[in-house]
């Protein structure tokens, strides 16, 4: 049985979903403008989520690393 602080942490990796859904549908960002810096929308948009997604993955690991 898993004591309701290891069910809690668990609830953390919800926000690893949040990265692959944003990315999930291509038509959606699919497209030149708006342009940040002659970038087009659909480079930019991928490369903002490269990030997005380290800064989670990050915040996951230490809301879930054993205090050990």
């Amino acid at each position: 049985m898993t004591s309701p602080s290891k069910k809690a942490s668990r609830l953390w990796y919800i926000l690893l979903l949040i990265p692959f859904i944003a990315t999930l549908w291509p038509p959606f960002y699919a497209g030149n403008e708006p342009r940040l810096a002659g970038i087009p929308y659909f480079y930019w948009y991928q490369f903002l989520w490269v990030i997005i997604s380290a800064i989670l993955t990050a915040i996951v690991y230490f809301a879930t690393k054993s205090k050990t």
